[in-house]
């Protein structure tokens, strides 16, 4: 089912995973996700890393590949459809692709039954040389158009994915501003995108200030709030180092006063769980949970969800 569709009919609940490491195998993460399944998910995202440029020491020296550190985000999309009988969206990274390989790829997901794609323009560091796409607005055109039928030098049967882009209610680290940031967020609607999930927040005031702007600029598709349960010191510092978010002083100071690991656990989920409350009653569509590969602290905030009523979990 189209997340637009699922969006109409009650407050979901979905989750984001990584694919495993290169040559590691997957059943840590179907082990995550076999707990997590016993709660109402709706629909899985899995990312997708851009192709990047490394050195490798071999016999006959130094030489330069191109790898992926995670692939396998087709295959596990597919696997996890098999096993849960569970809607998935992959994660379709700009970076290092050309167009004529992401129609490949999105012809594959058709095939596949996939129905919803979410687009992400992928980080700058040390990727490849080759890239089609300068923005992520780019890649939303090519797929609206080939769901109308329009491929890059033919027309073909239409496709039919439900597209959804990132969104950043602090911006996005490398905008001037909020301003500037929505101008572009503007466009990827324009060029056809269905719904927005954004990055994690710890504050419910910056994602209700965040929608209010959206819906001035004229964005009115739905925007699901990123949440990601910080359950630990060392967290609430690195954290805002690799994601550019901030959070919320008092958590903080809850934080730092905690005397062990299982304290900061619970400060951590109970934070998280009245973070969630929040955001569902300043009109969040749903919730859309950052696990990282982990799952402990994740069904721990399900269960207290489904437990107070706050969420149908």
């Amino acid at each position: 089912m189209k997340i637009v569709e699922k969006l109409r009919n009650e407050k979901i609940v979905s989750i984001e995973i990584i694919p495993p490491k290169r040559g590691e195998d997957v059943e840590k993460i179907f082990a995550t996700l076999d707990k997590l399944m016993d709660y109402n998910i709706s629909f899985i995202n899995i990312t997708r890393h851009p192709s990047e440029i490394d050195y490798l020491e071999t016999e006959n020296g130094i030489i330069k590949v191109q790898k992926i550190k995670r692939p396998g985000t087709i295959g596990l999309t597919a696997a996890l459809m098999k096993r849960y009988n569970i809607d998935v969206v992959p994660h379709l990274v700009c970076k290092g692709m050309n167009k004529f390989e992401m129609e490949d790829i999105l012809i594959d997901l058709s095939i596949m039954g996939v129905e919803n794609v979410f687009v992400v323009r992928g980080e700058e560091v040390n990727s490849v040389a080759k890239n089609d796409y300068k923005y992520a607005s780019d890649l939303v055109k090519q797929i609206s158009d080939m769901n109308k039928g329009k491929y890059l030098y033919t027309e073909a049967k239409p496709t039919n994915f439900c597209i959804g882009v990132a969104g950043y209610p602090e911006k996005h680290f490398e905008a001037p501003n909020l301003d500037v940031d929505l101008r572009f967020l503007k466009q990827k609607v324009d060029n056809g995108a269905d719904f927005i999930i954004t990055q994690m927040v710890f504050d419910a005031a910056i994602y209700e200030k965040f929608v209010e702007r959206t819906r001035d600029v004229g964005i009115n598709i739905p925007i699901i709030p990123g949440i990601k349960p910080v359950v630990s010191k060392k967290s609430i510092y690195s954290i805002p180092k690799k994601f550019f978010v901030n959070i919320p002083q008092k958590f903080v100071e809850e934080m730092e006063e905690a005397n062990s690991e299982t304290e900061e656990f619970d400060i951590g989920v109970r934070f998280t769980v009245e973070l969630i409350e929040t955001l569902l009653e300043k009109g969040a569509p749903g919730i859309h949970i950052f696990t990282m590969g982990r799952g402990e602290e994740v069904c721990k905030v399900l269960k207290l969800l489904r437990e107070g009523g706050i969420l149908n979990v």
